[in-house]
């Protein structure tokens, strides 16, 4: 399936690809600050943002739908830039599509099975489903803050509600995130091996990259390096995207010199 995506700046190309719940505005920073350099794309995931809707989805499905928009858009090889879920798929297209891809940088994920980091978020997101349409975003916020007391989490879950003739609804195809959520907690394939270049960039607080996941990652991605963002936790591009942006951008541009 094509997705919906933006494309803005000139240059080499870059595909950022978001997380779960997510779309193409949560790295919205780092396409501001690669636009300079880069021919940056920017995509909603399939169930996401404005992009289409399907059943259930895995990571062979999701990085099938990257390519089949890089071949739409005349797209013959990129970067990829991946954090969290979109960092599974863009580790998947590496492994998928080598030939496609020339430098990966995954944000604060590992190739590996986790457990649900989700729970309170799924209990809020399906009492908030019980209820739409509703009348405004102070009253869906409400429903969510029983089960959600960040602030910030409830901002972003509620960027996925959009309104309508009837009241707020959902933007993203939340049956079927849901019924994809078992394989978005899988690991990627293992094989074969991309050997290029490929960043690893951990959240210090996130455990979500741990010691243990080092022979994943490396069987993997034999070619791989990792950096640390000092007092960040899983969403590092946006608790400090200035830090962030310059390592993704340090680490793409040796191949456009």
């Amino acid at each position: 399936m094509q997705l919906h995506f933006q494309r803005q700046g000139q240059g080499p190309t870059v595909i950022l690809i978001h997380g779960l719940f997510g779309s193409l505005e949560n790295l919205g920073a780092l396409s501001r600050h690669l636009q300079t350099h880069f021919d940056v794309v920017s995509v909603d995931l399939i169930n996401h943002g404005r992009s289409g809707h399907k059943d259930a989805t895995n990571y062979i499905d999701m990085a099938g739908d990257i390519i089949e928009t890089m071949d739409a858009l005349n797209i013959e090889r990129a970067h990829c830039v991946g954090h969290s879920m979109g960092g599974k798929v863009a580790m998947e297209l590496a492994m998928l599509a080598p030939h496609r891809f020339k430098r990966i940088v995954v944000a604060d994920i590992a190739p590996v099975k986790y457990p649900s980091h989700h729970v309170q978020v799924l209990k809020g997101l399906a009492a908030l489903n019980q209820q739409l349409p509703v009348a405004n975003r102070q009253q869906a916020d409400q429903i969510l803050q029983e089960f959600l007391p960040d602030v910030g989490v409830r901002q972003f879950l509620l960027r996925n509600v959009t309104r309508s003739d009837v009241g707020l609804i959902w933007q993203f195809n939340y049956r079927g995130t849901l019924a994809s959520y078992d394989a978005i907690r899988e690991p990627t394939s293992a094989q074969p091996a991309f050997i290029g270049p490929t960043l690893f960039i951990k959240g210090e607080q996130s455990d979500y990259i741990l010691p243990e996941h080092r022979p994943a990652i490396m069987a993997r991605f034999p070619n791989a390096t990792a950096k640390i963002i000092q007092g960040t936790g899983h969403w590092l591009h946006a608790e400090k995207p200035g830090l962030f942006n310059r390592l993704v951008e340090q680490f793409l541009l040796p191949d456009e010199d």
